[in-house]
């Protein structure tokens, strides 16, 4: 089909209604607040690799390995964008990478350039229109947009195009690039991704594609990961390490904050787009759940971290139990830490069902607790009769907890001992996490132990924020302002969701 801007995209067509049983699906969005906290965005560029044996280079089908690599950073859809050095083509879908582009697809993508999108909307629904990376075609050429995190000031930017008679073909805070790229202030100038990139507040890892170049940039303050690799002659951006592994590419560091790299013909070019901050302000939260154990993000491995909150914990909350178990699979890490920290041992307690796809979570008031006993199963031989602290990356609304420990109990756990690695969510994150409104975080509106009963355990400690930043090597670097609510960066307008839907 064609884009609004004539660029050629190619949407999965809809099955034969006899190639399928009929299967009831809930809309993406639906089935994010099905399962708490959502997670951020990925995104992965590739240039100058190409594949002899891949049908035009080679390039996306890189792209499409190292968007498998980040598929925990979101399941509601997925995007590729190919250059051949004159035009681009891009294939996109809704749901799972596997769901959404084809593989056949993918080897029909031109070119030695490519950038892809994962997404889990913090910003706009999930309809067709807001899959990215965004394709558009101004006077400044063809421009392919993929992005991770939240614009404080997209609603303000957004406002003033439409006020002069832009039009918005999406409902995400990314369109708002475009739009300043294509202002005729910016659009002369050598410089104009750099003057666009100084008008943006909040945080974001961006990747742009033209016909001949990749470029990413990172925010100021650094919210989100963005990382550099060199793949043979070539390069790879990602947002995670384990994308450039997957590729089998060297790591050659983090796109820093502020900075905006650019790759083409004529080589890498690294420069800064805006003045630093006075501090950074990783986001603390990638360590604690978002990011893959086996990457580096912000300098630090992940699971190094993890295993230290798990060490502190045990140290500041030790329970008098038989066994560790830990929520898979993000609480893995840190559960080795509290073992290790407590001398108990470390059990298997719950087994996930890895094939259960996210979009087949069932309708009605329970499908958070529908959804935890199709994705996990209890071991019950080793928890029946015995006293079991469980390790938790975090608690958003208590549901999804009180559900998974449901479970242990109805299998014979004698006693309950739930350790969290980090402190409570009192706060809504404004930087590409989709946290609830403040009214729906239950740490928000109860006390420790009003959360513990509601939950159902004998005992519930949660990391505090000291012990959390003492697992970081510069604890003065990151965010923690859904603990705290200390923002680093001022918002001042609407940041739901849906603040820029039109109904």
């Amino acid at each position: 089909m064609l884009s609004a801007s004539g660029v050629r995209e190619l949407y999965p067509s809809p099955p034969a209604s006899g190639d399928l049983p009929a299967v009831r699906r809930r809309p993406p969005e639906a089935v994010a607040r099905a399962i708490g906290p959502r997670e951020a965005c990925g995104v992965c560029g590739v240039y100058g690799a190409p594949d002899p044996g891949s049908p035009g280079g080679g390039a996306a089908a890189k792209v499409h390995l190292g968007l498998y690599a980040l598929q925990h950073r979101g399941q509601e859809s997925a995007g590729v964008v190919a250059s051949d050095g004159r035009g681009v083509q891009s294939r996109k879908g809704l749901g799972l990478l596997s769901e959404a582009i084809r593989e056949r697809d993918i080897g029909d993508l031109p070119g030695h350039l490519a950038i892809g999108h994962v997404r889990y909307s913090t910003t706009g629904s999930g309809r067709v229109q807001n899959i990215q990376p965004l394709v558009v075609e101004y006077a400044g050429g063809l421009l392919a947009v993929a992005h991770n995190g939240n614009l404080t000031n997209a609603r303000a930017l957004r406002r003033r195009y439409e006020e002069r008679g832009a039009i918005f073909q999406t409902s995400t805070d990314s369109e708002v690039i475009v739009h300043l790229m294509a202002d005729p202030a910016y659009r002369a100038r050598p410089d104009a991704l750099a003057c666009a990139l100084g008008e943006l507040a909040g945080a974001y890892a961006f990747v742009f594609l033209t016909p001949e170049r990749l470029m990413a940039a990172r925010d100021p303050h650094g919210f989100r990961p963005l990382c550099l690799g060199r793949l043979g002659r070539g390069w790879v951006v990602a947002s995670e390490t384990c994308a450039l592994d997957q590729l089998g590419a060297q790591y050659g560091g983090e796109v820093e904050p502020g900075e905006l790299v650019t790759i083409g013909p004529e080589g890498i070019e690294r420069g800064s787009f805006a003045e630093r901050p006075g501090r950074r302000a990783h986001c603390i939260f990638e360590h604690i759940y978002f990011a893959r154990p086996d990457s580096e993000v912000f300098g630090e491995s992940v699971h190094s971290v993890r295993e230290a909150l798990g060490r502190r914990l045990a140290a500041d909350a030790p329970a008098d139990a038989d066994i560790v178990i830990a929520v898979p699979d993000s609480g893995r890490s840190a559960a080795m830490g509290y073992a290790a920290g407590s001398g108990l041992p470390l059990e298997r307690g719950f087994i996930r069902n890895h094939y259960v796809g996210r979009t087949f979570i069932m309708d009605g008031a329970d499908a958070r607790s529908s959804s935890v006993e199709l994705k996990l199963n209890v071991v019950r031989r080793v928890v029946a009769g015995r006293r079991v602290v469980v390790v938790d990356d975090s608690i958003v609304r208590g549901n999804t907890a009180r559900s998974r420990l449901g479970l242990l109990r109805r299998a014979g756990a004698r006693e309950i001992h739930l350790r969290v690695s980090c402190p409570p969510i009192r706060h809504p994150c404004y930087y590409g996490i989709d946290f609830p409104t403040r009214e729906e975080l239950i740490a928000a509106n109860r006390s420790v132990e009003e959360i513990r009963d509601f939950i159902g355990v004998e005992t519930l400690a949660y990391q505090t924020v000291e012990g959390l930043l003492s697992a970081v090597a510069r604890p003065e670097d990151y965010c923690t302002a859904c603990f705290t609510g200390e923002y680093p960066v001022t918002v001042g307008e609407d940041m739901t969701k849906r603040a820029m839907e039109r109904s």
